[in-house]
């Protein structure tokens, strides 16, 4: 055995002692979950729900076998050793705080640059404005003086094109619900202008700024009975007409899932509705709000029906820019005249190349295109016929969160980071098509990490899935050849579904756990977008399994080179990657030492009834239908647990004012694997006043980083 190995051996079993008496003996359930014999007959099967009571979370014998399972947590987690050292090194890691890319927007002779910043142990990031290149920061909404507990958040922005005016949302206790409100930039004051149920609001000004385009939800005595959180439409309002008046231009009488976004053209004439049908199939439509006559204008189809993306990239005058994957899973881009906009006039101008077409903008005289190669970051410009000009030069192998650009302008900004970069943001001047540019863009801002990174370094290696598929994994560590003694710390991440991309990028949570000697594993699953949407076609529907797998291979590879053992692994995923979590613990517990289950779905035959999960019946399915049903609850999490098995210790975690995926997933699952589990503890933790994730406050994000890394420490045997 190698030094290393004994003394992390060591180190395991002094923890061990420290703690088995006052964490482990301590998380089991004061007293068993009451269950009920609930059995449904669903296209011939037998389905139990023996724990369906506690979908019902305004029952107060729900809320006090909440506060049970809480305050059983609280005692397990905070008699984990070192737990004060982790949490103030995690205020280290955040207090650098974050950026957001900056939005361009000329006002006379003058440029405007919006972005975000937080700043040290501010709990929200407050919306800033520039004046100039190299202006002062002046700031413009600043979310934090709002509540005393960061409850606040700042969802969205969208500046008027002078820049004179900003239309935001505001939202409480993480539930995402925003209300739109208009700040005049000038004097930081707000108009009386306020729009209720924006939720991530898609909104486009008029050019004169005097009102705008937007989305929003109906009001509940509008529509069905539980449908409000559904029948996004799209509405015109002028500044200082009541809400309640604005005019429907384009939703009435659409499936109650679509999701419509809006881009206006820089002459006001063309308004340009996408709208998204899931995540492998959406619609343009095109309506021109100048025609005389009917009102609202009547909508033409400049594409409809088509399984397949068409993402309106811009919209410049009488022209737009659409990036597609009909008949090019990794993405093309076209040009079309608004005059002529069917899809038989289209014309291509990029055309599918061997890497994948991630997004697009245009801006003078060139079109910037973000790709992905390997699960890697690259940006090159084009000229506005498709020409290719240059490539610009990133710092290292990472991941570009977005481009941003003014329409007709020629300042290109993004934002790069990668497992050891914070956020740094770049800026290029292009000039027109003709002009020469430098090929390295310029730091506009960058944040500086508390964290060396010459003392760590990320392998990218390929590993072979269940059905021999080649899969890609990021492995970061501290720097040196990787002893293959199966005794290192690792923690195993993952998502694979939707189309998101998962890709190098700056997590300071991890940075402790790489400071001690952990391991941690990044794999590129399919269901994800990293190589097209055959790749997450793959891992969709009646494919889900294939993530699944693919996971598990990544784990199987870990353990067969010897780089850790399942009494060393972890595995941590949240929302479709907490579903991930509690597929794979109940496939293959035997793998894993712990796991982190965060924002879950576990239910998969009643997932759908609940918040806004009809949206996601084109990624998953649904059990009323009788083929969808077979593959859901092939792999339902809930239904496949069995009594008697050692499953991992298990930490799940939730949030009362979730509006995404409802709590009752982690109640019901915990309660069934408490009363089945031989192995590890399983703890609950909910917690109040915070929702998915989106604008939680920083307190309440060390808090549960906090709660989530001291049950990994203490699991995998390290002391901080």
């Amino acid at each position: 055995m190698s030094e290393g190995r004994v003394c992390r051996a060591l180190r395991f079993f002094l923890l061990l002692a420290a703690i088995v008496s006052a964490s482990v003996a301590d998380a089991k359930p004061p007293i068993p979950t009451r269950s009920e014999p609930i059995l449904d007959t669903l296209h011939g099967v037998a389905v139990a729900d023996p724990y369906r009571w506690l979908e019902d979370a305004t029952s107060p014998e729900v809320q006090r076998w909440t506060d049970e399972q809480n305050a059983l947590t609280r005692k397990a987690l905070d008699a984990f050793p070192g737990r004060k050292a982790l949490a103030d090194r995690f205020w280290q890691l955040y207090e650098i705080g974050s950026l957001g890319v900056p939005v361009p927007r000329h006002k006379g002779k003058n440029r405007l640059y919006f972005y975000t910043r937080r700043d040290g142990k501010q709990n929200q990031a407050v919306l800033y404005v520039r004046d100039g290149l190299d202006g002062a920061d002046r700031a413009l909404v600043d979310v934090n003086a709002l509540a005393a507990d960061g409850t606040r958040a700042l969802d969205w922005w969208v500046p008027s094109e002078d820049g004179a005016l900003v239309a935001y949302g505001i939202s409480a206790d993480g539930s995402e619900e925003s209300v739109l409100h208009v700040r005049d930039v000038a004097t930081g004051r707000d108009l009386p202008d306020e729009i209720a149920r924006t939720r991530a609001c898609s909104l486009a000004w008029f050019p004169d700024g005097k009102g705008f385009y937007y989305t929003r939800y109906p009001t509940a005595d509008t529509v069905p009975a539980g449908e409000e959180k559904y029948h996004r439409s799209v509405f015109r309002h002028r500044l200082g007409d009541d809400p309640a008046r604005d005019e429907k231009i384009f939703g009435t009488g659409r499936d109650l899932k679509d999701w419509p976004g809006v881009q206006l053209s820089p002459n006001g004439r063309w308004l340009v509705v996408q709208i998204d049908q899931g995540w492998s199939k959406s619609e343009l439509y095109l309506l021109d709000v100048h025609a005389a006559g009917k009102t609202p204008p009547r909508p033409v189809a400049m594409v409809e029906g088509v399984d397949a993306n068409f993402d309106a990239v811009e919209v410049l005058d009488d022209h737009i820019y659409i990036r597609s994957n009909q008949d090019a899973p990794r993405g093309r881009v076209f040009a079309a005249d608004l005059r002529q906009a069917q899809r038989a006039h289209w014309k291509e101008i990029l055309p599918q190349s061997e890497e994948i077409l991630e997004s697009a903008t245009v801006l003078r005289g060139q079109v910037a295109a973000l790709y992905l190669n390997d699960a890697t970051a690259r940006v090159r410009l084009f000229s506005v016929d498709g020409k290719p000009q240059r490539e610009l030069a990133l710092p290292s192998l990472g991941s570009v969160g977005s481009l941003s650009n003014e329409r007709h302008g020629d300042e290109l900004f993004l934002s790069f980071t990668s497992f050891l970069t914070p956020t740094m943001i770049l800026r290029e001047h292009v000039g027109d098509a003709k002009g020469a540019a430098p090929a390295q863009p310029s730091v506009w801002r960058q944040i500086a990490a508390p964290l060396d990174p010459n003392g760590f370094e990320v392998e990218q290696v390929r590993y072979t899935s269940r059905d021999g598929t080649q899969c890609p994994l990021f492995l970061v560590h501290k720097r040196g050849v990787l002893a293959r003694d199966a005794g290192h710390p690792t923690l195993l991440y993952g998502y694979g579904g939707f189309n998101v991309n998962i890709l190098p990028h700056w997590d300071p949570q991890v940075a402790p756990f790489l400071e001690h000697g952990g391991v941690y594993a990044v794999a590129i699953l399919r269901g994800g977008g990293e190589y097209g949407e055959s790749w997450h076609q793959a891992g969709m529907l009646a494919h889900k399994q294939n993530v699944f797998d693919d996971f598990i291979g990544a784990a199987e590879w870990l353990i067969r080179e010897k780089i850790t053992a399942p009494a060393h692994l972890a595995i941590s995923g949240r929302s479709n990657g907490g579903l991930l979590i509690g597929a794979t613990i109940t496939q293959r517990p035997e793998l894993y030492r712990a796991a982190i289950c965060g924002v879950p779905l576990l239910d998969m035959i009643r997932y759908h009834r609940f918040r806004i999960a009809q949206l996601w019946i084109p990624e998953y399915g649904s059990s009323e239908n009788p083929e969808q049903f077979k593959w859901l609850y092939a792999y339902s999490p809930y239904h496949r647990v069995k009594d008697g098995v050692a499953y991992p210790a298990v930490l799940i975690h939730t949030a009362e004012s979730d509006t995404r995926v409802d709590p009752m997933h982690a109640r019901k699952m915990t309660a069934r694997l408490q009363a089945a589990s031989s192995g590890g503890p399983v703890l609950l933790r909910l917690e109040s006043k915070a929702g998915h994730g989106a604008g939680k406050p920083l307190g309440k994000v060390i808090d549960q980083l906090t709660d989530e890394w001291s049950f990994l420490f203490s699991q995998l045997g390290l002391v901080y």
